[in-house]
């Protein structure tokens, strides 16, 4: 049986494809083999508005105009983001990078708690350290993979499959809950470059998007826009360091590690609620 995620992506992916004919409410139903009262009432307890409203928000004149709008990352003397959190979903992410002995030394003497965890954009496998959330993905493939790719990045340590209350706190900030007591923490590895790229991620408002250019202009490296779109796509905290708010200088969505349809979704699904 699919999940209201899984029929919301058909559905994603049926207007993109046929955006430029602006399908009606019954066109798209009737792809979904579903009646119109029930999928408009179905899209519109997902994303919080409906769907004439959500194809809309989809269009590539809409990202432009978001572009165009959007405000400087971090201010120049800001340079790259001295600040460790910023505000989500009226919560703070805080983010904290491995030093370079803890990076070297691979978690050895570390145990990582993972599970599964639920979200509006299907599954997703979260890793947890005693610092924080070092790892989540949604689940486009099986476990035992996401299992060896959290093994390769932390090799030397503990792995537990346990659910813990992080589990119940991701859960928490995807539905919008406004009651979580303290801010949600991560800790990666990456390099210089790439933790910086991760914090001017966390400084793009919910709602809103960059370019690649914006991104590395924010950094200090105006021309390291392909680097810049590596750094993203080596994100190990998928929608908490919020790599699906950049997209091409075109407008166009650009890449993402999760999948087209899963970014097009959660950005219209963060457009409609700021």
């Amino acid at each position: 049986m699919k999940s209201d995620y899984q029929r919301i992506a058909q559905a994603i992916d049926f207007i993109n494809a046929n955006a430029k004919q602006q399908p009606s409410l019954e066109d798209i139903a009737a792809h979904l083999h579903l009646s119109p009262f029930h999928f408009q009432r179905l899209f519109s307890q997902w994303a919080g508005v409906t769907p004439k409203k959500y194809l809309q928000i989809l269009t590539v004149g809409r990202a432009k105009q978001l572009l165009a709008q959007s405000k400087p990352l971090l201010d120049v003397s800001d340079a790259v983001g001295l600040s460790s959190s910023s505000r989500l979903h009226d919560h703070f992410v805080q983010l904290e990078a491995a030093s370079p002995g803890q990076f070297k030394a691979g978690g050895a003497g570390m145990e990582i708690q993972y599970s599964v965890a639920g979200s509006p954009f299907g599954e997703v496998f979260i890793a947890v350290t005693p610092r924080g959330v070092c790892k989540l993905s949604f689940l486009s493939n099986n476990i035992d993979q996401q299992i060896a790719e959290l093994h390769k990045q932390w090799p030397n340590a503990r792995l537990i499959n346990q659910t813990t209350e992080t589990t119940k706190t991701v859960e928490a900030l995807f539905a919008g809950e406004r009651n979580i007591d303290g801010p949600l923490s991560l800790y990666v590895k990456g390099t210089n470059f790439q933790i910086n790229v991760w914090r001017a991620l966390l400084q793009i408002e919910p709602g809103s998007i960059n370019s690649y250019a914006q991104v590395a202009a924010a950094v200090g490296r105006p021309r390291a826009s392909r680097a810049v779109g590596t750094a993203i796509g080596s994100n190990p905290v998928g929608f908490f360091i919020p790599c699906h708010r950049v997209l091409q200088q075109s407008g166009g969505i650009g890449g993402y590690l999760w999948g087209e349809t899963r970014k097009h979704a959660i950005h219209a699904w963060e457009s409609a609620r700021y």
